[in-house]
Formats: structure tokens, sequence, C-alpha cells
């Protein structure tokens, strides 16, 4: 056994079973112990950006980590965009990231780079193993090290040595610490504020937003007459029929305000108070109410759905009935093709138990309504703001729910960052739906323009937003990454090709001209 094979060992003992990977030349002993470990299955991207973000996909779904395995300094920071959304999400997950040999690191080979540094700033676990005998509990302490309440990212770093020597064994996987306790005192504090007859909103993330999460939020609310609004990004949401539906904090931090307005306590589940995306002139950049108590429930890390069974009993919620929405399809629209007719079409026949990644930017403001009411599904949000996740986040989340359909919902811009994601998506065979809206144009970027109060744009400002001259042909570009696609430009054509990526297995592209 050499330090790679007790690497891969000790992953699949501590559950690691998926590994999404862009080698190089310090890793192909990695590579070359994975034919030895069939409890271990390896999916290749063509980009690091791809991988991190299938990892992120992967984790929000499975609920565990994958490992990723990247090339050096620069294989890292390749995917580091998409490890900072990783990051925002909570998601574990373990980086193995190879060197060079332990003695040719002094020699400042091209190669040669700070991978530590690199990694500092979305790890919240990083090691350098030293030798062959290392690796293994070195391994063991990383998935401990990402399970770590509520999730993070751990960076072991394999310099190549120490994966082609001896090795003596894999490791034991280690305990994984549970949840901190809620504060009591704040458990009785958020009581009070509720018992108070003041306007109380409640504002929701991590396990705040589960299933059970927010049953018991609804049950507070209907009680108190409190309003629950959710962080206007989050990791993984459940929706549609039977659930809670839950109302956002806007992305504008006018209509955010707007939102919050008349807060007299806002309650923080498992989550902290908002702010704006940006700063913007002459304007807040934090978002209460200047008047409103700010209470803090739970943090991420801590007890949340316990913490929120003692508010419910405190304020004698425990009888109320969640409320619960019912399933009602809209119709399937004609005429035009825009994005309030794709989000119609989606509320109209999505598929039970589906899992939407969300990276439609402006395209989508339809999106929420239209799909409030459809099928049991998931949603799962850009949480990091670094453009370029949606469809690795959609690979990563088919990997880990086969039986699932995912649908990309996926602005044109964004997805030319990471757009290899539909080579492995057909390698692997993947049942994802890809609706691209192809606008044409960075529109999310033309609106910010004006909002931060930048001067009038002429020509040469309005062509850095623009995606034109040559157009991008995404039905090209998916049919030679082998991912069948179609183009629609009006609501009937769009409605059977939808259906009809439903209704077959494996990857589909839908080019939304809109």
């Amino acid at each position: 056994m050499n330090g790679a094979q007790s690497l891969l060992g000790t992953f699949v003992a501590a559950g690691i079973d998926v590994c999404f990977t862009n080698p190089g030349t310090s890793e192909m002993h990695f590579v070359a112990a994975l034919d030895k470990e069939p409890g271990m299955r390896a999916v290749l991207g063509l980009f690091e950006g791809v991988v991190t973000g299938a990892a992120d996909g992967y984790a929000r779904m499975a609920g565990k980590p994958a490992c990723t395995l990247l090339h050096l300094g620069p294989g890292l920071a390749n995917g580091l965009a998409n490890l900072h959304n990783a990051r925002r999400a909570r998601s574990p997950i373990v980086n193995v990231v190879g060197e060079h040999a332990t003695y040719h690191r002094k020699l400042d080979a091209p190669l040669t780079s700070d991978i530590n540094g690199f990694a500092s700033p979305v790890s919240g676990w990083i090691r350098v193993s030293e030798s062959a005998d290392a690796v293994a509990g070195d391994a063991a302490a990383a998935v401990q090290a990402a399970l770590l309440p509520p999730g993070q990212i751990a960076t072991l770093i394999l310099p190549a040595d120490t994966a082609w020597n001896p090795a003596q064994r894999i490791a034991t996987p280690l305990p994984v610490p549970g949840l901190t306790p809620a504060d009591p005192n704040a458990i009785e504090a958020v009581i009070a504020a509720l018992r108070s007859g003041e306007p109380c909103t409640l504002l929701l993330n991590g396990l705040g937003v589960s299933e059970a999460g927010l049953a018991l939020a609804s049950r507070i609310a209907q009680q108190c007459g409190a309003r629950l609004f959710g962080d206007t990004f989050i990791a993984r949401m459940p929706r549609g029929a039977g659930r809670v539906d839950l109302p956002r904090v806007p992305y504008f931090a006018e209509q955010a305000e707007e939102a919050l307005a008349g807060t007299r306590h806002l309650i923080l589940v498992d989550t902290k108070a908002p702010v704006s995306f940006f700063a913007y002139p002459g304007r807040a950049s934090e978002l209460a109410p200047k008047d409103c108590v700010i209470h803090r429930l739970t943090a991420p890390g801590e007890d949340t759905l316990h913490a929120l069974a003692a508010v419910a009993e405190g304020v004698g919620a425990q009888g109320r009935t969640p409320a619960f929405g019912g399933l009602v399809r809209p119709a399937l629209p004609r005429g035009a093709l825009n994005p309030a007719s794709i989000a119609q079409a989606l509320g109209a026949l999505l598929p039970e138990q589906a899992i939407l990644v969300n990276e439609a930017a402006t395209s989508g403001f339809a999106l929420p309504a239209m799909t409030a009411q459809a099928p049991p599904h998931d949603w799962l949000d850009l949480t990091g703001g670094s453009i370029g996740m949606g469809l690795p986040a959609a690979l990563g989340a088919a990997v880990a729910c086969p039986d699932r359909r995912v649908v990309a919902l996926q602005a044109d811009g964004s997805a030319m960052y990471t757009i290899q994601s539909l080579w492995t998506m057909a390698r692997e065979q993947c049942d994802v739906t890809i609706i691209l809206f192809s606008n044409r144009k960075y529109a999310i970027l033309q609106v910010e323009f004006m909002r931060v109060g930048a001067e009038n744009p002429g020509p040469k400002a309005m062509s850095m937003l623009d995606l034109s001259r040559p157009d991008l042909d995404f039905v090209a570009l998916a049919k030679g990454m082998g991912v069948p696609a179609v183009r629609a430009t009006d609501a009937a054509t769009f409605n059977d090709a939808l259906a009809g990526s439903f209704a077959t297995p494996g990857p589909f592209l839908i080019e939304a001209v809109l």
C-alpha cells in the first residue's frame, strides 16, 4: 500500500465515495490508486471551477462531502470562485491538492506556489501531509473537519512523494462533532419578543429552512402574528406543494428595506443580520430598520431545530398547523417566449422531487411565484455571488441524486464561465435539463451600472456589458460537448422541448432566446 491508496481507503471508510477531479503530474499516483479502490467514483471535469462547483452541488444534496483532486496551486486557484460559493453555502468539501515532492519544493520549480495562501480564504481547515504514513490520519482528520457543523471546506495538501511512498494502513473514521446547543438566554429573549405584541420578523437560513425548521417557524408565525423571510440566497430549500412557502429578502437594497419596514424585533435563525449585496452611493448597507432590536436565536452550527421547538412551546404554538401550500399548476403558456412564460411552463411541467439550481439572474424573477405550488422540489441558489456556479452545481446535484431530475436555470453570461460542465454531464449521462436564458447581455450589470451612479454609459461602456458580435450559439456549444440541444423562440416550442427533456434520460439543453 502506498500513501495514495491509504488516502482513498480512508476516504471510503469515512463515507466519501465520489471524487470530482482534474489531475496533473503530481497526482498520478492518486489517479492510479482509483483502480484499486472500487468504492470511489471518479468524475472528470475539464476545468477546476467545474470540479469545485460540482463538489458544492453534491454536498448540498448528499449532505456529506465529496473530495476534489486538484493540480498544485494553479489548479486550486482555478477552482477558488466556486469554493467561495461553497463556503457561503456551508458545504462540506474535502479538497486534495497535489504538491511537489517534499524534497522538490525548495527548488522553486515553475509550478511552485503558495498553496496554503490560495486555500486559506475558502478553507476552514488546512494541513500538509509530510510523510506517507501521515496521509491516512490526515485524511480522516480532513473528513472530520469538513463535517464540523455547519459544514466547511477542508484542504489537504499532498506532496507527490507522500502519495507514492509506502504507507502502513488506512485510518479509522473520526467522530463527527454534533451541533452546539442554543443559548437558553437567547431562546427566552426571543420568546419575550414574540409575546410582546410588537411587530416581529423571523429571518431564516441553514437548518431554519429545512422542512422541519420551516414547519416550526410557520407555527410560531401564525401564533404570534410574526412575518417570515428567508435570506436572499439559500444553499438548499424545500419548496412546492406540502411545504411552507418562504418569501425572500429582495436582492435590491431599497426593496429589502421596504420589505423589512415596520419590524420592531428581527429574529435571526441560523443566519446573520441582512446587508446589501454591494454598497451604493447615498444608501445604507445594513438593511434592518434602524429602530429594530435584533435577536440572534441561533448562529450557524447551533441546534436550530431544538431552539425553534423551544420557542414554539414557549409561545404556545405546538398545536398550530403549518401553512402548507397545495398543488396548483399554471396552464401551459402560449405566444411569446419571455422569462414569465418560461417560469409558467416550468410550473406546469416540473416533475415531482426535481432539483432546481438557480443561476438565472435577471431572467429568473418570475420563477419563485410560478413554482411555489408545483410538486415538491428542492431549490439551490448562488450563495456567494461568484457567477459560474449553476452548471457545475447541477452536475454535482445529479451525481448525488441520480433518481431525480435536475433543472439548471442558467443565464447565458454566467454559463460561459463553466460551460465545460456540459461535457461531464454527457459523459456521466446525468439527468439534467438546462434552461439557457439567452438575452445576449450581462443584464444584471446593465441594471447595476445605473444603480451605482456611474455616468451615462456610452458605446464603449455598453459594449462591455453586451454578449453579441458574435452571438453565442449554445445549441452548437452543447452539441459539440455531446449534449442534445434545441433553440426555442416561442412558448409552444419551449413547452415541447421541456416536456421532452423530462421524459428522456440524460442531459438536454434548451436555448431560450429572449
